[in-house]
């Protein structure tokens, strides 16, 4: 073996270790989930599809459709682990429904998630349970972890009913029971007989606002209470 060989196979070997490492890290971190979105068509989902649509391996909600509207999952979930990316755009409004039946407004016939610009000068005036992360009208979310509009987000959901978790851009933004925190009264004073849902559908509720959707997958979960 020539002297460059004899300095190069050391150098080889722990890069083709290190990959690996790697590799096994992220087929560890991936075990158990299934993509929600194949990135080419809405195949999967439900609801308004003349407003949402796929586009370059994101679901896109175009405005000149019909105002947003929902788009769900055909299937419904119980707990569950949920990943996403989502891309802003100034001031634009949507939701997370998770527990939601096919019918009615998911922030109180099942659970809304929000998903919000909240550095728009229109949401000057919200209500601290309105703001990105929280659970509307019922739990209020951490502020500030949001990446600039326009930018990607990252999203993590971790559903154990009633329990929720969810971590943005690396950052645990809400951590609680849902049923605890609504168990004298919610806080915006209405009902919401969702909260004690325990699987539905899950779904982007929007509200005529682009925004971008990709990378989205779940890992489902049983009960541990």
């Amino acid at each position: 073996m020539s002297k460059l060989n004899i300095l190069t196979f050391p150098a080889v070997l722990i890069c083709a270790v290190l990959f690996a490492a790697c590799s096994s890290q992220k087929s560890s971190s991936d075990a158990g989930f299934t993509e929600l979105f194949n990135g080419e068509n809405l195949d999967g989902w439900v609801g308004n599809k003349s407003s949402y649509r796929a586009e370059e391996g994101m679901i896109v909600i175009d405005p000149k459709g019909t105002g947003g509207g929902n788009l769900y999952t055909e299937k419904e979930y119980g707990n569950f682990i949920l990943r996403f990316e989502f891309q802003l755009t100034p001031g634009a409004n949507n939701g997370l429904g998770i527990h939601a039946p096919l019918e009615g407004d998911a922030a109180y016939v099942g659970k809304e998630l929000q998903i919000l610009d909240n550095t728009a000068d229109k949401y000057s005036e919200l209500q601290e349970y309105q703001f990105h992360g929280s659970v509307y009208g019922v739990l209020p979310a951490k502020r500030g972890f949001l990446n600039p509009v326009g930018e990607w987000n990252t999203e993590e959901v971790i559903v154990n009913h009633p329990h929720i978790k969810i971590i943005l851009n690396g950052e645990t933004i809400l951590d609680g029971d849902y049923l605890e925190a609504s168990k004298n009264g919610t806080l915006d004073h209405k009902d919401h007989p969702g909260l004690q849902r325990s699987s539905g559908h899950i779904g982007f509720l929007g509200h005529g606002d682009v925004v971008r959707f990709k990378n989205i997958s779940i890992k489902e979960l049983t009960a541990t209470k």
